[in-house]
């Protein structure tokens, strides 16, 4: 007989059983990209001078890539790296002001989670050419400037301008749709034709009162001369940046508080949208990725700047807050050689969308979630355009392990080779070493493998 034991079993089975096998509400993606932000500008990295409490936080709810790096150090290049997650040579984005092709765009992180159903927003710096509004739900772009013009006719800071427009997107997007949001900081790029290059915000002032920023180790006369000679000249743009930043030590001191002014300024941004987050209660449902487009020069090896493929310029921070981290694996490290090329299919992946065949890079999410490490890389290419001429900054390519790392200046003809795993300040060239013939044999193939392997 039917009694009502069985109608409470049926009942289960109707209200229950559904929820349980219920599909995940797709996942939130959020993609926070500062400029000219390099790995250690992080309190947690560690660095005991930095102020950045939020980002802090969100490593510590997340995972930190320590060994993250970028295979073009310039911001055009690299943003469009990020992008479509492609090496220079793919997706051909070699001079300012250079657009990607709606056919390209079409591959990219925003485009293919725009056509799943997400809806789009984007902020601050796009560095790509001119946006186009048709490719985005909800776009404001500008860069360029510190401080721009607000509507009741006075300033604000892009940071802040970076903060409120992230803050208005969240509010309006539709509840009812998955959404991915890309807010790109033009802090801390300095403001080139400003006399003082950063411009902060007064509010930042108080958190480096009386600081005294540590002379980098590599900031030597030693260091510059083991560069090639053409680096070491007065016409390189590097050069010409360290005067106008670091060439007394008053300046150093003045100019590297400045910028790390400006990184806590949009780490108070970054709190302030990850608070959002968690106001309308969609945090653990969004994965956060947070990441510096290139690295950059701290007055080491007497340059500013970036373009050049050492330590300083190469490597940048990488947070990841994925809502799919279990608790006992929150706040860890991991050293496997990351790339920005890793971005887009890792924002992909976590979104459940399919990963075209054109992205070059890697979903990372394998290597924190899975209980045994995939197979990794062990080195990558790195691909650098000419910017005006080869006096100014010129071309270069390389080969770059955690062991060694091989670097050409087609345009001079001049190559390094270089041991890491001895020579970790990248000091010593061993191209005319008799000892170093193989190795320097081997890198040569290797560079000539890569440049067939990315096109």
């Amino acid at each position: 007989m039917f009694g009502f034991r069985h109608i409470l079993i049926l009942a289960w089975v109707i209200f229950c059983v559904p929820t349980l096998f219920a599909a995940e509400p797709p996942r939130n993606v959020v993609m926070l990209l500062a400029d000219d932000w390099r790995w250690d500008t992080l309190g947690c990295a560690p660095n005991p001078i930095v102020q950045t409490p939020h980002l802090d936080a969100l490593a510590r709810d997340g995972i930190r890539f320590t060994q993250c790096r970028v295979t073009t150090s310039i911001c055009m290049v690299s943003r469009a790296s990020i992008l479509t997650g492609q090496h220079m040579a793919r997706h051909g984005i070699d001079r300012f002001g250079k657009p990607i092709t709606p056919e390209a765009w079409a591959e990219t992180y925003p485009a293919q989670l725009r056509a799943a159903g997400y809806h789009i927003g984007f902020v601050g710096k796009f560095g790509v050419g001119k946006p186009r509004e048709t490719d985005f739900d909800f776009l404001r772009s500008y860069e360029g400037r510190h401080w721009l013009p607000d509507r009741a006719g006075g300033q604000i800071h892009i940071t802040e301008k970076n903060a409120r427009d992230a803050l208005d997107y969240l509010k309006v997007r539709p509840k009812n749709r998955p959404f991915c949001l890309s807010v790109s900081f033009f802090a801390t790029h300095a403001e080139d034709r400003a006399k003082l290059q950063y411009l902060p915000q007064d509010w930042s002032e108080k958190f480096y009162k009386d600081v005294r920023v540590p002379v980098p180790a590599l900031a030597t006369a030693t260091a510059l001369q083991a560069l090639p000679p053409f680096l070491q000249s007065e016409k390189n743009e590097g050069r010409i940046r360290w005067h106008w930043r670091f060439d007394t030590p008053e300046r150093f001191q003045e100019y590297m508080i400045r910028y790390y002014r400006m990184a806590t300024e949009v780490d108070e941004a970054v709190g302030r949208m990850v608070a959002e987050l968690k106001k309308q209660g969609v945090y653990e449902n969004t994965l956060i990725v947070f990441a510096g487009d290139n690295g950059y020069f701290h007055a080491e090896r007497g340059l500013a700047d970036k373009w050049y493929p050492y330590e300083e310029a190469l490597r940048v921070p990488l947070i990841v807050h994925d809502p799919r981290l279990s608790a006992n694996r929150r706040g860890r490290t991991h050293e496997a050689l990351a790339l920005n090329i890793d971005i887009a299919p890792t924002l992909l992946a976590a979104a459940g969308v399919t990963v075209p065949t054109r992205m070059q890079g890697a979903d990372l999410a394998p290597l924190y979630l899975a209980d045994s490490s995939p197979n990794w890389r062990q080195e990558f290419y790195y691909q650098h355009p000419t910017i005006t001429s080869q006096e100014r900054i010129p071309a270069t390519e390389g080969v770059i392990r955690r062991d060694w790392k091989y670097i050409l200046y087609p345009e001079w003809k001049y190559e390094q080779l270089l041991d890491l795993s001895t020579d970790p300040q990248e000091l010593k060239n061993l191209v005319a070493n008799d000892s170093s013939r193989a190795q320097l044999a081997h890198a040569r193939q290797q560079l000539s493998a890569w440049r067939t392997r990315v096109r």
